[in-house]
């Protein structure tokens, strides 16, 4: 990353606060993704190329100004810092900043950077999921396979004199299979993916991968769709952690609990959720969708614990609402790109395991609805109130997961069903995802361990 250097850098800080202003950073971005997708048995577009550019932002005040450029001319880079410079009407110019470059406090170890490993070794990925799927039923009427990766290098300078330079990977596959039986058409999807390389093969059953997400799809058509009510709800650790994403996650962003947004707004240091409920975020977990070493502002990521034994500890902050608070940030500042600022985001959010056995959590529930695999679902982050997708469900009869069914939606509100939760199990399964916000998608995980609602509403035929 030799475009921008210390010198470079601190010369576009100290323009960027020429007319004031409190805090100001630099972020270049450079990066290199490839796609593949293919749909009816061909390879229906692959897409790459190279994308770089600069962005700068000032914080005055409780404002920002932020301008970014795909020009890397030096003059084009100083008139972009000149741009955000303008927004600040009064203060007093800033100091030229001396640099210091960061050691992340975590690393990542790439084993197969995605960019060195043949083309040709990537479509076969697709190839053979796709081929395994068209085997296995004639009910099966469209699948689509994609394969992605991207190489992102970034360099981040502030006026707190921080710098930092970091590669992150991305490597995502993902498959998609619908199947239809006369006037009843189902879904299946599976995806797999992380903060790896080309590793992320090794050892994997592509065809298993494939052919789950193909039975699921087939095994829904036949089956009838769920009863409606009230009833009690084990959702297992397979299903990923989407509800605690949702439900609590993006509550808990410290711009919308500052702007009144969510249900959690001015509760710090109150009991919202059971005693047996803890929720952590953390950028560091090797290998992991959310992860990275430095977030978009050159804070460090880490592990921060948000709910602890069902008391609010603290919300996940970016540098600019945790100069409204009072507070530090918490390494949650993140962007999709170099053309937007940075906001607070989730890495990768989870709900900590219990103590419970899940065979003891089934055993005690007489009858309820077993959700296996989660869809998708909407979120009111000022209520709480939440509706969820089934995309694999099942009946539990006598304390034993009886026959499958279609159609389920689960109903209800974040806080209370966190207040009902009365079993948490001992395992932990993780899901990935790009959220949205503000327009901005970026990669993150979630988890939860198998866990049961003692009584929520469950959407389906009455």
């Amino acid at each position: 990353m030799d475009i921008l250097n210390e010198g470079l850098c601190s010369d576009l800080i100290s323009t960027a606060l020429s007319s004031g202003g409190e805090y100001a950073d630099v972020y270049f971005e450079h990066k290199t993704p490839l796609s593949i997708l293919m749909e009816d048995q061909r390879i229906e577009k692959i897409s790459t190329g190279t994308e770089c550019g600069v962005g700068i932002r000032v914080i005055f005040g409780s404002g920002t100004a932020y301008a970014y450029t795909n020009d890397m001319d030096a003059k084009s880079l100083h008139e972009c810092a000149m741009t955000v410079s303008r927004a600040v009407k009064h203060g007093k110019a800033s100091q030229i900043v001396d640099l210091t470059r960061l050691r992340p406090a975590v690393d990542f170890e790439i084993l197969q950077p995605p960019d060195t490993v043949p083309m040709d070794r990537k479509i076969a990925l697709i190839t053979r999921a796709n081929g395994a799927v068209r085997k296995t039923s004639d009910e099966i009427v469209q699948v689509s396979v994609s394969y992605m990766d991207n190489v992102k290098n970034i360099l981040i300078a502030n006026s707190e004199g921080n710098m930092c330079e970091e590669t992150r990977v991305q490597t995502l596959f993902v498959i998609n299979v619908i199947a239809r039986q006369d006037s009843v058409i189902q879904t299946g999807y599976e995806t797999v993916g992380g903060s790896l390389g080309f590793e992320l093969f090794e050892g994997f059953d592509v065809e298993g991968f494939a052919l789950k997400a193909a039975n699921r799809a087939v095994t829904m058509l036949g089956v009838r769709r769920v009863p409606g009510g009230r009833m009690p709800v084990v959702i297992s650790s397979e299903a990923g952690g989407t509800m605690i994403h949702e439900a609590i996650g993006h509550g808990l962003e410290a711009d919308l609990a500052q702007q009144g947004l969510s249900v959690y707004s001015g509760k710090m240091g109150q009991l919202i959720a059971s005693p047996l409920i803890t929720v952590i975020d953390d950028g560091t977990l090797a290998g992991k969708r959310g992860s990275y070493r430095f977030d978009d502002e050159a804070a460090g990521s880490q592990k921060n614990v948000l709910v602890k034994d069902g008391v609010l500890k603290q919300y996940m902050y970016d540098r600019l609402t945790a100069m409204r608070d009072g507070v530090v940030s918490t390494g949650n500042g993140r962007r999709q790109s170099y053309q937007a600022r940075p906001i607070p985001r989730m890495t990768n959010t989870y709900l900590a395991p219990g103590s419970s056995l899940v065979d003891d959590i089934i055993r005690t529930t007489p009858n309820g609805l077993f959700v296996k695999k989660m869809g998708g679902g909407q979120v009111n982050t000022v209520t709480g109130d939440f509706v969820f997708d089934v995309q694999e469900g099942f009946l539990i009869k006598d304390g034993m997961i009886d026959e499958p069914v279609r159609g389920a939606t689960l109903c209800g509100n974040g806080p209370a069903v966190l207040n009902s939760i009365d079993m948490i199990a001992n395992d932990l399964g993780f899901a990935i995802g790009t959220c949205g916000k503000d327009g901005q998608g970026v990669p993150v995980s979630d988890a939860m361990p198998t866990v049961r609602i003692p009584d929520i509403v469950v959407g389906g035929e009455v």
